[in-house]
């Protein structure tokens, strides 16, 4: 039986078990041992979503867990699990490097949790020279587009929309990747798997000693993918902008019709630590729900405390009103279409050797999770 036939039995399994009134708790062999706390650690970013579990607020904890939480940035988090010691029982982790991981280097240490630490869209991320006749996206066709990671995340999502809203393949363009990524200080520089190049594909590298950023100002290429702001644009370059200046409206189009709010990272639980407390994934994803609960609560309270924007509980509002109250949502139903759009993108831009599917990259036994 191979791995994916047995991952669908088990999630029927636990579909049966919800419908005749068990929690997942109760399926699971072990439960918290309640004279005994199990010493787990967690990695990741502390965004306001995942601050109260990252500093150990009193109301948010992971039931039966002391937890160690540390900080690192994503490039590290994707190479200590991919080819370091993958030793942290639970991590922040690129969506798309963990993908690419389990489908072409059959990497199987960790599962993925439902929940989702960092989701971006990216109409904003497309930056180009105001001077090579590009006022469209289907200008884009034949033009010299840079980038410092062909296969991350932010790029895969880029070049899936542009594909399925614009009709721009991947082979319209010409790619160059730098040699240099201005935004390491923050990311940590490309993982392994931001790095893979399509069988068949040409992408050629950039001058050496300049960084994406650098590529874009010299005239070196057309345009810029990147999931960070260049330098150059934050500078004020005259000659550079974005392609969608007023990227907030396309974007809450994008979402109007598709409904998908893309998702750059994901929580991934070591497997040896799942198998030793099965009710592990359980308790790590109420706690991050809580977390979330507890940021909620602060924006819509005290936002204008902590954020300098002077219309703050504006945006707020609005965006409540198209994408709803809980407008970050974790769990597998609320995120299917973003999951799937990206699962398809991967294959269909030959990076990731199959089309994967949620049942193979989930853990089993998180497949029915809802936030309460």
């Amino acid at each position: 039986m191979n791995r994916r036939k047995a991952l669908s039995i088990l999630a029927q399994s636990s579909t049966a078990a919800s419908t005749l009134g068990f929690s997942h708790q109760s399926l699971a062999a072990d439960k918290p041992n309640p004279s005994k706390k199990l010493p787990i650690t967690m990695t990741g970013y502390i965004f306001d979503r995942i601050e109260a579990l990252a500093k150990g607020q009193v109301k948010v904890k992971v039931e039966g867990c002391e937890l160690t939480y540390s900080e690192d940035r994503i490039g590290g988090m994707n190479t200590h699990v991919f080819s370091g010691p993958g030793t942290r029982d639970v991590t922040e982790i690129g969506l798309h490097p963990f993908m690419l991981a389990y489908a072409n280097d059959q990497f199987r240490d960790y599962s993925l949790l439902p929940v989702f630490p960092l989701r971006v869209f990216r109409h904003k991320s497309i930056f180009i020279r105001k001077d090579r006749g590009i006022t469209k996206p289907e200008d884009l066709r034949g033009k010299k587009i840079a980038t410092p990671g062909y296969s991350s995340t932010s790029l895969t999502w880029i070049r899936g929309i542009l594909e399925h809203e614009y009709g721009i393949k991947p082979a319209d363009v010409e790619w160059y990747v730098s040699k240099v990524d201005s935004s390491t200080a923050s990311s940590g520089g490309p993982s392994k798997q931001e790095n893979v190049i399509p069988k068949g594909f040409t992408v050629r590298e950039g001058p050496a000693g300049k960084d994406e950023s650098d590529m874009l100002a010299d005239g070196d290429v057309d345009a810029l993918f990147h999931a960070a702001e260049p330098q150059c644009y934050l500078d004020g370059h005259p000659k550079v902008s974005r392609l969608f200046s007023d990227f907030r409206v396309v974007e809450q189009a994008y979402y109007r019709e598709t409904g998908i709010f893309p998702i750059m990272h994901v929580v991934a639980m070591r497997n040896k630590s799942i198998d030793a407390n099965p009710w592990l994934p359980e308790a790590l994803f109420k706690a991050y729900s809580e977390s979330k609960k507890v940021a909620y609560q602060k924006i819509a309270k005290t936002a204008w405390t902590h954020n300098s924007l002077p219309w703050v509980a504006q945006e707020i509002e609005n965006t409540e009103k198209l994408m709803g109250k809980n407008f970050w949502p974790y769990g597998i139903e609320p995120n299917r279409k973003s999951l799937e759009a990206l699962f398809q993108y991967s294959h269909e831009q030959g990076l990731a050797k199959q089309q994967l599917t949620i049942e193979e990259l989930f853990h089993p036994s998180t497949l029915n999770f809802i936030e309460s």
